[in-house]
């Protein structure tokens, strides 16, 4: 099911929304359904796709700027919020979108370091770039986080992404209820499988062994089965829950989990 854009809405205009992990797959999908609905854009990606992405966006008539830089730090983080305040003076919506299973097997087969880029990947960028956009927000007294989070908090053969996203929906809750008092609404959007086009970027550049698709092949079927749906959904589904959320429609709406995952509630 592909939805079609709707070309008369202007949620956005106005409003300046960062979108984290922009260059590919669902953050793509978010950057040029929010130029449709005249948000202006800070972009962030460390691969230089997100250029492209960039391009697209302002052909749609949108104010776009680029940050290329690694969110799994600190830094990389800041110097994104940073941009944003340089270029347009405020920050409205936060999407942060980085993050994704790198690899698939049981746990014991997992080595240290492996558990280590999990969680730097698929934790830390969301982490670093709420504690970055929050004294802006703050100061605003407003303010819309979205964090992508997954349905796979209940899933086999990749425990630790898993944990990750947990953590992304403790953060999702906690900031929500500290931050109300100040105008800022946290929500998450759990996404279930997603139909996208193979990563120009991989998450894991090495092929897979047999034994490894085998694993993998155990995800995809586990998540098919978990689904009343019994089917992936696509970009545009995960996208419109997104904007939804980030939108003021859901101006009652904070410290939410949303699965979006066709009735797997993760």
């Amino acid at each position: 099911m592909t939805l079609e854009p709707n070309n008369t809405r202007e949620r956005f205009r106005g409003k300046v929304m960062i979108v984290t992990g922009a260059a590919q797959g669902i953050g793509r999908g978010v950057a040029l359904a929010a130029a449709r609905e005249g948000a202006q854009l800070v972009l962030a990606d460390r691969a230089d796709l997100v250029k492209h992405v960039a391009a697209e966006c302002i052909d749609l008539k949108a104010q776009v700027s680029v940050v290329q830089s690694d969110l799994e730090t600190y830094a990389g983080a800041v110097s994104v919020i940073d941009t944003a305040l340089a270029d347009f003076g405020r920050i409205d919506v936060l999407v942060n979108n980085v993050g994704g299973t790198i690899w698939a097997k049981p746990y014991e087969e997992y080595e240290e370091e492996q558990i280590l880029a999990e969680i730097r990947r698929s934790l830390f960028p969301t982490l670093w770039c709420c504690r970055a956009v929050l004294p802006a927000m703050i100061e605003r007294g407003s303010g819309a986080i979205v964090n992508i989070s997954s349905i796979a908090t209940r899933g086999i053969y990749r425990i630790p992404y898993s944990a990750a996203k947990g953590g992304v929906n403790a953060l999702t809750a906690s900031l929500a209820l500290e931050h109300a008092q100040h105008g800022i609404r946290v929500n998450a959007v759990a996404t279930g499988g997603t139909e996208a086009p193979p990563r120009v970027v991989p998450r894991n550049p090495k092929p897979l062994t047999p034994q490894e698709q085998v694993w993998y092949q155990g995800i995809v079927d586990q998540t098919l089965a978990s689904s009343a749906m019994h089917r992936y959904g696509t970009i545009d589904e995960q996208v419109g829950a997104i904007l939804f959320l980030a939108s003021d429609e859901a101006s009652y709406i904070t410290g939410s989990v949303l699965p979006v995952g066709g009735g797997d509630q993760g």
